[in-house]
């Protein structure tokens, strides 16, 4: 089964995308969760799923935190025996990210619902999921931290909050802090949200279609040689057409705006210094960057890779920030041998 790209969804792994039974999704009770900021999100729980079985010595776990708007299944959808993260092998964790809908989120909160729920952080998200992995699945460590987009943005702020959490990393197509590229293209989806009138400054009664952020986002995805070879002129308004039917019906504006806002502020110097940021690294990293990527553009990562001395992998196709579904073949057994390592 080949899941079709559409605007907002992170290309998965399509080589590896077959029909098969998802886990079930479970949830962590965490009560109160303390953000950051000193807001509180009052009953919040963590959606997970998880492949593969936990050895006794519980040193095979591997946390894979969901990209923007992603969730759980998406993840495990791509998953199984003899792929880049061999379930046979591994003891998967497939987390969603605090705001996407299934963790506790503006849209299905009851107590803070809608623009009322407080704003949180990647920080935050990253929080939560330390707290997953030691209160609910009682792990008091981790083969390894990875994930791709915002995934791997996670994957970046793990090994800094918790640096002695992990043996290994792998951020993918993620970054330790915005460049100034990824802010532009952030704050303008941003502000085409915001701007519209339908939007009703977060208190709508109906989610607002999200048609032009839709727009904004596939501009970015690929590069224009991507496009402009796989989509013909005659093709284009089905093409566009499609954008606009997804992204009127794909995701409630509020979750949409809050992971939005946790990716513009995004630092994991926190106004200091990378330098210092970089001291605190003790996990063995792999860092996975797309050199045409037009929506986490590529520099912050591989300048961290090299403060750390990070093992690199330079993904070049036209694909821009999808390359890793474009380059499996490439990436994939990088990232196998990686996570094999003694």
């Amino acid at each position: 089964m080949q899941r079709v790209l559409l605007a907002f969804v992170f290309l998965l792994f399509s080589a590896f995308l077959h029909s098969q039974t998802i886990p079930p999704l479970q949830y962590a009770d965490l009560g109160d969760l303390k953000l950051e900021n000193g807001s509180v999100i009052h009953d919040c729980k963590v959606g997970y799923r998880t492949l593969g079985t936990l050895n006794p010595a519980k040193s095979n776990a591997v946390l894979y935190p969901t990209w923007f708007t992603g969730k759980s299944g998406d993840i495990v959808a791509g998953l199984r025996p003899g792929t880049y993260v061999d379930t046979s092998k591994y003891f998967v964790i497939a987390v969603d990210a605090l705001g996407n809908g299934v963790s506790c989120s503006p849209s299905n909160s009851t107590t803070q619902h809608g623009i009322d729920f407080p704003q949180f952080s990647i920080r935050d998200m990253v929080y939560s999921e330390y707290r997953l992995v030691t209160e609910t699945l009682h792990l008091q460590h981790l083969r390894a931290v990875m994930g791709v987009s915002m995934g791997g943005i996670q994957s970046f702020q793990w090994i800094v909050s918790y640096p002695d959490f992990m043996d290994l990393a792998i951020p993918i197509v993620g970054t330790p802090q915005m460049s100034s590229y990824d802010l532009l293209l952030w704050n303008t989806e941003l502000k085409a949200l915001k701007s519209d009138p339908a939007y009703k400054d977060g208190k709508y009664t109906q989610t607002p279609p999200l048609s032009l952020v839709a727009l904004i986002h596939n501009m970015n995805l690929s590069t224009p040689d991507f496009r402009a070879n796989h989509t013909t002129p005659e093709g284009f308004q089905q093409y566009f057409d499609q954008i606009v039917t997804d992204g009127d019906r794909f995701m409630d504006a509020n979750d949409y705006l809050r992971q939005l806002q946790a990716i513009i502020g995004h630092d994991i110097a926190h106004g200091g210094s990378l330098y210092d940021a970089a001291n605190k690294v003790r996990a063995k990293v792999l860092v996975v960057s797309a050199t045409q990527d037009h929506m986490v553009n590529p520099l912050p990562a591989l300048g961290f890779a090299k403060l750390i001395h990070a093992q690199t992998l330079l993904l070049e196709s036209d694909c821009g920030h999808m390359a890793p579904g474009c380059e499996s073949s490439k990436m994939d057994p990088v990232v196998d041998q990686f996570l094999s390592q003694p």
